[in-house]
């Protein structure tokens, strides 16, 4: 391997070790919120499916999306410690 493309490697390296960071802070920036969710919109599963993107109405009390800290119950949902039965 010559000078040149070891370059090229670790620049490109330390660009993915830099996103994947990112992406995790931006992660612990967000919290659950359950009931805030528009149909078709929410984050993962749950008893009814599997899948994200597969609630079938608007901001009902089991689907759940990712909003930044702080903001879940200003928008009228509940966090996941707090989450309807």
């Amino acid at each position: 391997m010559n000078l040149k493309n070891i370059a090229i490697a670790s620049a490109v390296g330390s660009l993915l070790a830099l996103g994947s960071v990112s992406a995790s802070a931006e992660d612990a920036a967000k919290e659950k919120c359950f009931g805030v969710a528009e149909k078709g919109k929410n984050d993962c599963g749950t008893a009814k499916h599997s899948c994200a993107g597969q609630a079938e109405t608007d901001k009902a009390p089991d689907e759940w999306k990712y909003v930044p800290k702080g903001e879940c119950e200003k928008l009228g949902g509940k966090l996941a410690d707090k989450k309807p039965m």
